[in-house]
Formats: structure tokens, sequence, C-alpha cells
């Protein structure tokens, strides 16, 4: 994770609101109104008083109660019009950021998400997203708003006499800027301490939840439930120390506000004995400061609660600058499939060599297997193929042209993968099949479920293909989502087929048809077939081994 300050997570987010400049500057605007209109409620009120004591105003005392009506009508419309606008602004960010994480996460998926704690991202996604919303709606506005604030009221209140004006000042930055970063000095990293068991603790619940089965057949329930309960006291023990230091925060805020309401009082009062200033020097000055403290004391609660919102920003950043593993490609010429060819491939990860210098051809209408020990590099030569990874050394081609020289997208159009173990998601079946070409139709859908050999079976079913599959497809067994995976294969209609174990859950039967299915559509597809069965095999024209197209594997 890459350690940022707050500073640089600041102006990172705040760059994100150029779409939005326009409703913030109107937010700034009228929070900033709005504010004078509260502050002025009390010193038109001071005005009264001074009237009152038969000294000259600047106003009428039938002039201040009008205005001070008008400035509560204003201020109340005003600060609900300004909060209005300012959580518009942070829910739209917040939508805008999520569609380019999820951006991000594409782009990077597969090769830099392999390995990725599922259950931390899924935090990042949701709630350190869902934090950024105190920074977009109460932190951009407010500090622009406490700025125009204290120019203006330094400036009213120093026109009584310079030396109130800079009391004025000094409270404003104290209370404003000194307390907010002495506040995030003390805190320190604990807002990224947070956010990070908080990830952490999301990652074991998914966890247990998905593995709930072999938890509760190995005893292991009571287990991880302590284990549980230890993450989650440690997390209640870090939000303990962040709400200390809040509670702390506010109790300084609130001390050194009343210690600078007296310092006004006191100088006012000495510059009044001097003759400098009359009464209304003393009395006005004191309660435009006593009631302008607002906008700063909004700045000296941000002090804490920021740190986790910047640690938040500073994980969902973390996300936004990752540097693809695979570059997509565009603006290529299209490319129609021919064959494809593995020459002289070196891949491996890390320090790991999988695949030591692997050629093999796989002309087009063919049926070409692979066959190998598991951990030989099976699974992995077919993921290269889809430029899931990138090779370290030779070429991978697909109609005499290197994969990295293809459109992304032409590429994935031209080949179908199916792995061995099939995602589907949280939907109805037909919906789970739509995904790998969302205009086909019924009988399409229908057909191609006929050739996975699953049409059957999903017609058993209570709602046919209206029957939802669960999270994960938990309510279908391994070898059905197997063959919804062959039949999204078969609905995606690419010429070339990328089979990784494509019968290894199933029964003869199933398997028969299968082949059968993958025999007859052989005129027009290009199969590139991983399988340890022998009855599998039998549909290739040519079989290569693993061990006798790695140098390694030749050379043992």
């Amino acid at each position: 994770m890459k350690k940022r300050n707050g500073f640089t997570v600041m102006a990172r987010l705040i760059g994100l609101v150029k779409p939005l400049a326009g409703f913030m500057v109107l937010a700034i605007l009228m929070g900033f109104v709005g504010h004078l209109c509260a502050a002025f409620i009390t010193i038109f009120g001071g005005y009264a008083v001074l009237s009152l004591l038969k000294f000259d105003i600047p106003v009428g005392l039938t002039a201040i109660f009008v205005s001070v009506g008008i400035f509560a009508l204003l201020r109340g419309i005003l600060r609900y019009a300004e909060q209005a606008c300012n959580h518009f602004i942070a829910f739209k960010l917040l939508a805008l950021i999520r569609d380019k994480v999820f951006q991000a996460l594409r782009k990077l998926c597969p090769a830099k998400l392999e390995g990725k704690d599922k259950g931390d991202l899924i935090s990042v996604i949701t709630s350190d997203i869902e934090l950024l919303e105190v920074f977009y709606a109460h932190t951009i506005s407010p500090v622009a708003i406490a700025f125009l604030f204290t120019v203006v009221m330094c400036l009213f209140i120093g026109s009584y006499h310079p030396f109130l004006g800079a009391i004025a000042l000094i409270a404003y930055i104290t209370v404003g800027v000194a307390i907010p970063l002495i506040t995030s000095k003390l805190s320190g990293d604990d807002g990224m301490k947070f956010r990070t068991k908080s990830g952490d603790l999301s990652s074991f619940v998914l966890e247990s939840l998905r593995g709930l089965s072999e938890t509760l057949q190995y005893g292991q329930g009571e287990k991880r439930l302590n284990e549980m309960n230890v993450g989650t006291d440690e997390l209640s023990k870090d939000e303990s120390k962040m709400k200390r230091t809040s509670g702390r925060n506010l109790a300084a805020t609130n001390t050194i506000i009343l210690v600078f309401d007296l310092a006004m009082l006191f100088a006012s009062a000495l510059l009044y004995r001097d003759g400098t200033v009359d009464f209304s020097g003393v009395l006005i000055p004191t309660i435009a400061l006593m009631s302008s403290f607002g906008p700063c004391v909004a700045l000296a609660n941000l002090g804490s609660t920021l740190q986790n919102t910047f640690a938040a920003g500073n994980r969902v950043l973390d996300i936004l600058d990752e540097t693809p593993t695979v570059q997509e490609v565009t603006g290529s010429p299209e490319i129609t499939f021919n064959g494809a060819a593995a020459e002289n491939v070196t891949f491996s990860y890390g320090t790991e060599t999988i695949l030591d210098d692997v050629s093999l051809q796989i002309p087009e209408g063919s049926v070409v297997g692979i066959v190998g020990k598991s951990g030989s590099g099976k699974s992995t030569l077919l993921k290269l193929f889809m430029r899931f990874w990138d090779v370290q050394n030779g070429s991978v081609k697909i109609s005499d042209t290197d994969i990295t020289e293809i459109n992304t997208t032409n590429l994935r159009d031209t080949e179908s993968f199916v792995t061995q173990e099939t995602h589907l998601f949280h939907d109805s079946i037909k919906n789970n099949l739509r995904i790998a070409n969302p205009g086909v139709t019924d009988k399409e859908i229908e057909d191609a479920c006929k050739k996975a050999s699953v049409h059957d079976f999903i017609m058993s079913l209570p709602q046919g293909y209206d029957t939802p599959v669960g999270e994960l497809g938990d309510t279908l067994s391994g070898g059905e989502r197997q063959r919804i995976g062959l039949a999204r294969a078969f609905l995606h209609n690419s010429p070339f087929l990328l089979l990784d174990e494509p019968t290894s859950n199933l029964d003869s039967l199933n398997e028969a048809v299968i082949l059968k299915s993958l025999n007859e559509e052989r005129e027009n597809k290009t199969v590139l077939l991983v399988s340890h069965r022998q009855s599998t095999m039998r549909i290739a024209n040519k079989i290569y081994s693993m061990e006798s197209l790695s140098r390694t594997g030749r050379s043992s």
C-alpha cells in the first residue's frame, strides 16, 4: 500500500470534483451567505441594544427587526440548500468514483487481482468509498466557507480597531487550522489502521461464510467465532481510541473559543478605558466573535474524523493508481481467426518458471489436446492465449499476429474460455447464460444448453430457465455449473474454444453428449482442449504433452 500524506490525498480527491465544480461553487456561496446571516442576527441584536441605550448606530430599530427576520429566514433556506447541494455533489461523486474503481479493477483483472483478498476489495468498494461522503459533503465547501467568512468577519471586527481584528484572526486560525492539524498529528495513522483492520475483518467474515460447511464438518465453529470476536474487539478498541481523540478535540475547541471570547472582551474593554473605542466598540466586536465560530468549529471537528476518511481515500487511490500487468490494446486492425500458435513461450509467476520454451501449433478447424501432470502449466497456457498475462519470452499468436498487437475486445470476441470452476452470479439461469451474448434469443439459449447436455436438467427445475442459482451458484452441483459454463461458450459463438477440463465433473453419459457437440462444431470451431481424461482426448486431432513441450520437461 502506498503511503500518502493527508494533503496529497486531499488534493487528489478535490481533483475528482471537477465535473461538479459549478455545484460546489454554488454550495460555497450559499453556505457563506448563510453563515453571515446567522452571525449578523446576533450583531444586529447588539445594534438594537445600543439603540435602546441611545447610542448612534448605522441602521434604525425598525430596519434591525426587519433585517433580523430576513436573516433568520435566509439562514434556514440557505442552510438547507447548501446541505442539499453538498450531498448531491457527494453522492454523485461517489457514483463516479465507484465507476472509476470498477474500470480500474477491470483493467487490473485478472493478473493484479490474482490472490488479492476479496473481502478487503469489497470493503474498499463499499465502506471506504462511502466514507468519502464526509469529505465531499462536509469538508471542501466548509473549508472555503470558513476562509471567506474569516476574511469578512476580521474586516468587520477590525473596522472598530485593528487590534481587535487581529485577535479575531488569531482566534479563527487557532480553531479552524491549528486544532485540526494538531489533532490530525496526534491521531497518527490510527485511521489507516482502523480501515485496514476493518478490511481484514470483512475478509475473515466472507471467508467464514463461504467455508461454513467445512467449518461445521470439522468442528471449527467455536475457533473461528473466537477469532472473529478478537478481530471485532480490536476494531472496537481502535474506534474507541479515535472517539476519545475526537472528544478531547471537542473539549479543547470549546475551551479555546471561551478563552478568545474573554480575550476579545478584555482587549476591547482596555481600548474603551483608554478612550480608543466607545461602548459599541466593546459590545459589537465581542458578540460578533462569539457568534462567528460556526464555520471554524466545523473545521476543528474534522481533525479526527478526516483521519478515517483520508485512510479510506488512500485505499481507494491505491486501486486507481495501480498499474495493470496487461495493458489493453485499441486502434489496431481487426483480425479474423485462422489458427493460433505459441512460439518459444517462457512464463513465470514471480520467480517460479511455469512454461519454459513452449511451442505448439493450433491449425484452424482442429481439436488440439494438451495433457500433463498437475502444475505443469496447462491452465496457464490457456490463460496466456486469453492474454490474462503477457509472456516473458517468445510470443503467443492468433492468425499469425502477436496477441499484444490485437485489440483486446477483438481478441476476447475471437475466444471462448471455459475454466475448471464456472462462476455463476446470483441471478436466474437464463440471465447467467445471457452474459455470454446479451442479444441471443430463448431458442438459441435452449440450443446451446442442449449441446452442453444441460437443457433437460434445467427444464426439470420448478421455474425452468428462470430458476435462481443462488449466491455463487451454490444451489447447483459442480457438474451442472460446468455444463452451464459450456453452454455460455457455445452462446459466445467465437471461432476459438479454450476448454480447461470441460468434462472433469461429468459422468460418462453427459461427457459423450458434450464431446459429440464439440465434434459436430469442429468445422466452424478450433478447440484447444485440456483434460486428464483419455475418453475426452479421443476427439483431438493432435495431443501435446506438457512435459515434452517444456524445455525443463524435455531436459529431465
